[in-house]
């Protein structure tokens, strides 16, 4: 039999993931700032038709289905820069502020029902974690409805699709900017729900585990 080894990578992000998911949900984004970089996952309750079955595996305090699973890393980290006593400001707050406001400017989405569990991390550990969530949960604006993470475009970049997120949920200023080929919305969907469908999310609900939901900021940050 093979020993267990704690410092195996599966075996930290699954710590990670483990820590994370303890968190106490909070509305997105979260009442107050707060520092540090890190992961999260973001839970959908409302009503648009094509997430209902996310939906209602997050309703009552389940929280069981992540609609999108992300990361916030310390500046310089995309660029290959390191600095071990770099302070990493508050980029996960941030992003989450980011995530928000998409969510607001889309009429078919309400900011009121979103939430989310964040993690502060030692950015090492970052891409682990985000790599076992995204695996384990699948968020559908992850593997299928992708672009919801996307940044306003470059110079010279506007030429590019309209992301099937922003297909669906249209709104965000800088889109209107974007001449690439419009996508087929009811092509999205017919993927939605055979992406729904296969990993077993039309199957019927198991019964309810209430979650503490946490309307402030936990000490963690």
């Amino acid at each position: 039999m093979r020993p267990y080894n704690p410092l195996e990578k599966r075996n930290l992000a699954e710590s990670i993931v483990t820590e994370l998911l303890q968190q106490a949900a909070k509305p997105l984004p979260p009442a107050e700032v707060f520092g540090g970089a890190g992961i999260y996952v973001i839970y959908y309750i409302g009503g648009y038709p094509d997430y209902r079955p996310i939906a209602e595996r997050n309703r009552e305090g389940r929280f069981d289905a992540p609609i999108y699973v992300g990361k916030a890393v310390p500046p310089g980290s995309r660029v290959g820069s390191f600095d071990a006593d770099a302070l990493p400001g508050s980029e996960l707050f941030k992003r989450l502020q980011e995530h928000a406001e998409s969510v607001n400017a889309a009429p078919s989405l309400s900011r009121d029902d979103f939430f989310c569990r964040f993690l502060v991390i030692d950015d090492i550990f970052i891409p682990l974690g985000e790599s076992l969530l995204i695996t384990r949960f699948q968020p559908i604006w992850n593997v299928e409805v992708k672009g919801f993470g996307n940044h306003t475009p470059g110079g010279g970049r506007t030429n590019q699709q309209p992301s099937h997120w922003d297909t669906l949920h249209p709104g965000r200023p800088w889109v209107a900017n974007l001449t690439g080929k419009a996508r087929d919305e009811e092509k999205i969907k017919t993927g939605l729900r055979q992406k729904l469908e296969k990993l077993g999310l039309l199957s019927p609900l198991p019964e309810p585990a209430p979650v503490q939901l946490d309307m402030g900021v936990s000490e963690g940050g």
